[in-house]
């Protein structure tokens, strides 16, 4: 169960690629040296990681078509990254939980946020493995795709041209990916039908809404 979501506006993407091509990248093994399959940059200060986490991250609090479809109950500080010539992330999954200054995030979804144009660089797409078949995304900028953690993904050789994303985990406030999936369902009924229900119907659609979440979500 995975979501194609427009997060950043032309703007706040434009502001994401000033801060990049400003800021110091290092090596992605810097916050994973024993994982083999990363091939990768990432960003590597502090002041440009605020800024570029604290916009994007308003810019996917902003959005109600993610906060439907994850139930956020924290989100990683997105972090850029970048695929030059050569670079690639080979298959893996993502850590179950993630050590954080300011806590533990539970792994839940991952998002990947695209900031140029699928036509800067040949190669680099995300390939995601799901249960019913593969997919792969290379998309527009302020495009992100929001997918389970538990699955086997990689990002693609990038041979030509550079690559550049901002990439974070959720903790969703219904860990259950079915349950999360229902909820949403209805969350979408209820946007589509709700005004042509009689009022007394859409009340009762409302509360089961409601206890649903009450019963299958974490405490905030």
């Amino acid at each position: 169960m995975y979501r194609v979501l427009k997060i950043l506006t032309t703007e706040e993407v434009a502001e994401c690629r000033k801060i990049a091509a400003g800021a110091t990248f290092v090596h992605g093994k810097i916050s994973n040296p024993h994982n083999k399959a990363k091939q990768n940059e990432q960003l590597h200060e502090a002041a440009a990681y605020e800024r570029s986490a604290k916009l994007v991250l308003q810019a996917m609090m902003r959005s109600e078509e993610f906060r439907e479809f994850a139930f956020p109950a924290q989100i990683a500080p997105p972090l850029l990254t970048r695929y030059k010539p050569g670079m690639h992330y080979g298959a893996h999954a993502d850590a179950a939980y993630l050590q954080l200054p300011h806590g533990t995030v539970r792994s839940d979804l991952s998002c990947t946020i695209f900031l140029n144009e699928p036509e800067d660089y040949e190669g680099g797409s995300l390939h995601i493995r799901l249960s019913d078949g593969s997919l792969r995304f290379k998309l527009k900028p302020g495009q992100a795709i929001v997918y389970p953690s538990d699955t086997l993904h990689e990002v693609e050789p990038v041979t030509k041209g550079e690559r550049l994303v901002a990439i974070t985990f959720i903790q969703s406030r219904v860990k259950d990916p079915f349950q999360r999936h229902m909820l949403f369902e209805l969350n979408e009924v209820a946007a589509l039908e709700g005004l042509k229900m009689e009022q007394e119907n859409f009340s009762r659609l409302q509360l089961v809404q409601a206890n649903l979440l009450r019963y299958w979500g974490d405490q905030p």
